[in-house]
């Protein structure tokens, strides 16, 4: 494989690149906007946010108080399924570029359905405002959270086009085969997040996890960072303390190999491994 670093980008489908690792904000509210500029300083250059987590604002003003250039920063939000259908959801992408400031001139990079509840018809009429919001230019490209096969069928059955990535629960307890096969065929990218596990415990401090970490002289938190890269997934790793954010980023100086994957591959529970929500059977 290619050497990867922090700079390392994959390609979408709307011709956009996106940073392999990703900042994620959920549940930081106390300091999302000093968590973000840490990351930049770190030379992170993606962070993930969404309307449920309350801080689209946050983000949109470190952003602006970063002085790096808007087209070198990848920002995603999602709408929850509570704004799901047609119109519902193009007011929330209105809401959450408001929320996100600027000049009138913002966009996000990446904009996701970012649950499949709330049944067939009001998911399809929620991906069609998506659709129809990215050709007017508000979003670059648009994608789903937490779907799996079933609800992403429905979208080739609708005739529409695919997403571009499915941001769902990806680590080794928990790796989605069957969500991750489907996209792969269809070259949907993958963002895994929980890839760190939250320091949950009975996980985080396995024996094959932390054998792993000790043959690298790697913390397990990086050693499952590279793992995710190492799948292909583009993981989203969040903390509020600047020097975590940095070791986050510490993981281009080594490489797993081949019995490691194997080892940590060998670690799933399916669906029982999540340490999340992970609605992806929601009707």
């Amino acid at each position: 494989m290619s050497k990867l670093t922090l700079q390392s980008t994959a390609k979408l489908a709307t011709g956009y690149t996106i940073p392999l690792l990703g900042l994620g904000v959920y549940k930081n509210n106390e300091n999302p906007g000093e968590a973000c500029l840490a990351a930049f300083r770190a030379g992170y250059r993606h962070v993930d946010s969404a309307t449920m987590y309350g801080n689209e604002a946050q983000v949109g003003d470190a952003v602006r108080r970063s002085g790096i250039p808007r087209s070198e920063l990848f920002i995603t939000s999602k709408v929850a399924s509570n704004s799901h259908g047609y119109e519902p959801a193009l007011a929330a992408v209105d809401t959450s570029l408001a929320k996100f400031g600027g000049d009138g001139s913002q966009y996000f990079d990446l904009y996701l359905l970012h649950d499949p509840k709330g049944g067939k018809e009001k998911r399809l009429g929620a991906w069609k405002a998506l659709i129809e919001s990215k050709k007017s230019g508000k979003l670059r490209t648009v994608g789903v959270s937490n779907f799996g096969p079933k609800h992403l069928d429905e979208i080739v059955e609708a005739g529409l086009e695919l997403p571009a990535v499915n941001q769902i629960e990806v680590q080794p307890f928990c790796q989605q085969k069957e969500i991750v096969e489907w996209c792969r065929k269809h070259d949907v990218l993958i963002q895994a997040y929980c890839p760190i596990l939250r320091m949950a415990p009975g996980k985080i401090d396995h024996p094959i996890v932390v054998k792993v970490a000790e043959k690298h002289k790697k913390q397990a938190t990086q050693v499952l960072i590279r793992w995710s890269l190492q799948k292909g997934y583009i993981p989203l790793v969040k903390s509020t303390k600047e020097e975590r954010i940095k070791a986050n980023a510490d993981v281009y100086d080594f490489e797993l190999d081949e019995q490691d994957m194997k080892d940590l591959d060998s670690l799933d529970m399916g669906a029982n491994g999540a340490i999340a929500w992970n609605p992806v059977d929601a009707d």
